[in-house]
């Protein structure tokens, strides 16, 4: 995925004193400046409207490298994805000043970027001496996962001139390594490479532009197996692991102080911004034959627990719109136009909630195979911002876990969250005094007390536990 948000600025060659004492005309001078050789600042892009500062996964162009309007400058790693970072404008990299790992505010300068390659002495003699030495590498193994902001996208840092030669650096390719030159992979897919023992080198990628996935570091060991595996998986069932294998744990020193990453910051953010939020609680326990039925029947045709539980709850919050309200000011609230259901997927170091929208209107097999597109990208780190930012309706799925029952916290800026837990049988009786063995699953919904009262929450579980206990409408 790529982004056109590289920022510039011009440096002008000529001396302020010099311009001003200038005869000529505005307009003319303004031809003037345009035929001046140019120095461009190359800023940390802000790649989402909530995002403050980001890391530098890596600089696709090393100093003295020519670059193309359009061009992927470097990489970038927000809490949620990858971005490369393309420019506006023709030039040569003519400095780094953060190096690969280091973190900037969004809007300081991290490059500049000569007109011409004779002025790349001119653009290095003004590196801001200041910020040259702000940012630092980071060699632990969690290097490519960086320091951001709130619950969207990341932003940009670099790589140092004396990490890597021209060859290491060089732009991405496919495959994804070739003839010594930079390997072109996800973070998660680099740690597990690590982990497992894998040479990435050589690996020709499935992700996006030939990126190194964390699939295809499993396929060289013989794992057919997925990590890490979505929470919003299916009801019930186990955890995958690799065949033959048991999973390699990641080497933790025990009494060391581990600083958060990227996500976990963007995490620690949200839970706290949270806490702001009067919320309150309200479970139902309901029966799910029927849609286990439903599911037996047309799994072979792709379709996903997960997707008929979204599509279940899009067709009760389309009768009760108050659920799927939100308050962002404590002082109004909006009925959402558009029913997105974002579901919690587990990631290596934390959690992301890609988004089903429109659940409501799509039909089951289209949103079932949306789901796990949105998987895939989830997991390679390739999601763009408006895939899990828009979410009005959150699920949460720890069934998968054999959880029975638990709470979930609501994110900021939605009115509910749905914590759905395993389905279990149970001795159930029933109206006409007699005792039967039923599937049920117990479901808790955190709501914000300031839009969604009790009975509404109420009267939406019932309409839910309706649907599910005659899922004749999910087919539809």
């Amino acid at each position: 995925m790529s982004s056109h948000l590289l920022q510039t600025t011009f440096i002008p060659t000529t001396p302020i004193t010099l311009r001003r004492a200038s005869i000529f005309p505005a307009t003319h001078l303004c031809r003037i400046h345009v035929i001046e050789s140019k120095i461009r600042e190359i800023f940390v892009p802000a790649l989402s409207s909530t995002m403050t500062g980001g890391k530098i996964v890596n600089w696709v162009k090393v100093e003295g490298d020519k670059l193309a309007k359009g061009e992927a400058v470097l990489v970038v790693e927000s809490d949620k994805a990858d971005m490369d970072v393309e420019s506006f404008y023709d030039g040569y990299v003519a400095t780094i000043i953060v190096p690969k790992g280091g973190s900037a505010l969004v809007g300081s300068t991290i490059a500049l970027l000569a007109e011409s390659e004779e002025e790349i002495s001119l653009a290095k003699a003004k590196t801001p001496a200041s910020i040259s030495t702000s940012s630092q590498e980071t060699t632990t193994p969690a290097a490519a996962v960086t320091e951001e902001v709130v619950s969207t996208v990341a932003a940009a840092a670099g790589v140092s001139p004396s990490d890597a030669g021209p060859a290491k650096m060089a732009s991405a390719i496919h495959p994804a390594s070739e003839g010594g030159k930079r390997v072109v992979a996800s973070p998660y897919a680099k740690k597990l490479a690590k982990e497992l023992g894998v040479e990435l080198r050589g690996l020709v990628g499935s992700g996006p532009n030939g990126r190194i996935v964390a699939k295809d570091v499993e396929a060289t060991v013989g794992s057919t197996a997925s990590t890490p595996a979505p929470v919003g998986g299916v009801v019930g069932t186990t955890v995958a692991k690799p065949i033959g294998s048991e999973p390699v744990a990641p080497a933790i020193e025990l009494g060391t102080t581990v600083p958060f990453t990227t996500m976990q910051n963007a995490v620690s953010r949200n839970m706290v911004e949270s806490l702001a939020v009067p919320t309150f609680r309200v479970g139902y326990t309901i029966t799910t034959n029927a849609l286990d039925a439903l599911y037996k029947k047309i799994k072979s045709k792709g379709v996903t627990m997960t997707a008929l539980l979204a599509k279940a709850t899009a067709l009760a919050l389309a009768k009760h719109p108050v659920v799927n309200s939100s308050c962002r000011d404590g002082k109004s609230f909006t009925y959402n136009s558009s029913i997105n259901i974002a579901v919690a997927v587990a990631i290596d170091g934390g959690l992301i909630t890609p988004v089903l929208q429109d659940a409501d209107k799509v039909d089951i097999y289209s949103l079932s195979r949306k789901w796990k597109e949105l998987v895939d990208k989830a997991r390679a780190k390739q999601l763009q911002p408006h895939e899990y930012t828009t979410g009005t309706f959150t699920l949460s799925n720890l069934g998968m876990f054999g959880v029975d029952r638990f709470d979930a916290i609501l994110p900021p800026g939605t009115g509910a969250i749905m914590a759905v837990g395993a389905s279990h049988p149970a001795l159930v009786g029933t109206k006409d005094g007699r005792i039967g063995m039923k599937n049920q699953m117990q479901v808790n919904v955190t709501a914000d007390h300031r839009v969604i009262y009790g009975a509404d929450l109420a009267s939406f579980l019932q309409t839910l536990a309706q649907i599910i206990e005659d899922p004749k409408d999910l087919t539809l």
